[in-house]
């Protein structure tokens, strides 16, 4: 007997008493439809697409460490402006998972040596790869 068949030999009453959460058919056959369940399972899928959107992997940055990098990057290059010894120079600034890279061109051994430790100093900066440049 098919589902359309079936359904019209369902019991009025008991199908509106169910609140459409149990239906009753032909043959003793009980389907539940789980609204709470699917619910459940609807979040659940959307958590776990959100955290793995969020995950980092080797070569990619989450959205957080990324705004993380953007924020020490920043502290960085306002360090290095607040030096006036550096301030003259194109210094460029990098920062991946906390690791900055300082590359440009200065004038001496002393300021690439002096804008390693500003970058150095700077809170979240885990390491500094100078690769500054002397003209």
């Amino acid at each position: 007997m098919n589902l359309s068949r079936r359904l019209e030999h369902a019991d009025p009453e008991r199908v509106l008493n169910s609140g459409g959460s149990l239906l009753h058919l032909d043959h003793g056959e009980d389907i539940m439809v789980h609204k709470d369940h699917l619910r459940q399972v609807l979040i659940s899928l959307w958590f776990l697409t959100l955290f793995l959107g969020c995950a980092a992997t080797q070569k990619n940055e989450s959205t957080g460490q990324y705004f993380d990098d953007s924020v020490v990057t920043t502290k960085v290059k306002a360090a290095i402006l607040d030096e006036p010894s550096l301030k003259v120079f194109q210094i460029h600034v990098k920062t991946y998972q906390g690791v900055v890279q300082l590359s440009g061109f200065v004038d001496s051994a002393q300021r690439v040596k002096k804008a390693g430790e500003v970058a150095g100093s700077v809170a979240g900066v885990k390491e500094v790869k100078n690769d500054l440049v002397v003209k």
